[in-house]
């Protein structure tokens, strides 16, 4: 989608359609890259089998053979107009995350945000569209959910004055959080410990756009590296893409985490809801915690160091927050300005 003339969303508005705050918002940049699991390339896949997508316990039920996800129709939830891509597929999950350890999860820091809501969250791996034609997959097995035993390490806070239109800060967004045990037949993705991001360097998400089934995203390239613990970028993302892993096209490493963007969807002239969409270089941009910014936190992979992972592959409500240690040192990589 491309060129879409947009309206003003009324104050009514605002308050009934779900993820429609700046900080929550992500969208779409020139012509919708995003692509179902099936549609992705064998190394795409790959890399997707360690992605997970983030649910309330409640809307994760167990049976005798495994789990049943509660889910709605995606244009029933917002009101969509009838050409909206992925309309007929079901939402439920609230967040995305990426497997980094062999029971860890990297995440944003506002997807979970107390122990308490680690305790209420469910990790779900395998939530997808596996085959051309196929529902998407709402009954997983027992080896695919998983429950937050605790927060690792977590920060959300801001670069020194610089804040959105709603007074909020901008920076750094993440956690690292403990599984309830070790997953079993999923490897854990391999992070870039020596970034050299610059202005058009190629990457790639990978998440649960709105909650929807996994999407992979890419045709994006970094606008601007230079800010605070963050880069930003054009990547095709939305509420629910919060947490998602950023991929560096070249290496396949992880660059960082989905954060935060512009404006997700708007009132149509014709009343139904559509995508917000802009030209390649418009809109403010999409949010990327720089993995520098918590790489330490993170344990090194067997054998990293002299083959790294998946190098032969084919190629969000925020608020501040003190961190739970009361501390951020930033990289020493890192230039305040």
């Amino acid at each position: 989608m491309k060129n879409l003339m947009k309206t003003t969303l009324s104050a009514a508005v605002l308050l009934t359609l779900p993820v429609l705050s700046f900080a929550e918002g992500k969208s779409i940049y020139g012509p919708d890259s995003r692509l179902d699991f099936f549609e992705s390339s064998a190394g795409m896949q790959t890399l997707s089998q360690s992605v997970v997508s983030l649910w309330k316990s409640a809307d994760v039920a167990a049976d005798a053979s495994g789990f049943k996800l509660s889910t709605e129709k995606f244009a029933d939830a917002y009101g969509l107009c009838p050409a909206e891509k992925f309309r007929e597929q079901p939402i439920g999950a609230f967040c995305s995350g990426s497997l980094v350890g062999e029971d860890m999860i990297m995440t944003a820091g506002h997807c979970i945000k107390t122990e308490a809501d680690c305790k209420n969250t469910k990790l779900v791996f395998g939530f997808n569209v596996g085959k051309a034609g196929a529902e998407a997959t709402t009954k997983v097995g027992k080896d695919d959910v998983y429950t937050c035993a605790s927060i690792v390490k977590r920060f959300l806070g801001g670069e020194p004055g610089s804040t959105n239109p709603a007074g909020q800060s901008l920076g750094p967004d993440y956690a690292l959080i403990k599984l309830d045990r070790k997953v079993t037949g999923r490897k854990p993705l391999p992070v870039n410990r020596k970034p050299a991001l610059a202005k058009g360097t190629k990457i790639f998400v990978i998440g649960h756009p709105v909650g929807l089934p996994l999407k992979v995203a890419g045709d994006s390239t970094v606008r601007d590296a230079g800010k605070i613990g963050y880069f930003v970028a054009d990547l095709d993302t939305f509420g629910g893409n919060s947490g998602s892993p950023v991929f560096n096209t070249v290496t396949n490493k992880i660059e960082g985490i989905l954060v935060r963007g512009d404006t997700d969807f708007l009132r149509s002239p014709a009343g139904c809801v559509t995508m917000a969409t802009y030209e390649q270089t418009g809109g403010r941009g999409e949010d990327v915690t720089k993995i520098d910014a918590l790489s330490a936190f993170i344990p090194k992979l067997p054998g990293e160091k002299e083959t790294p992972m998946f190098m032969d592959l084919e190629i969000r409500d925020m608020q501040y927050i003190t961190p739970i240690d009361n501390t951020y040192v930033a990289p020493a990589n890192i230039r305040f300005q």
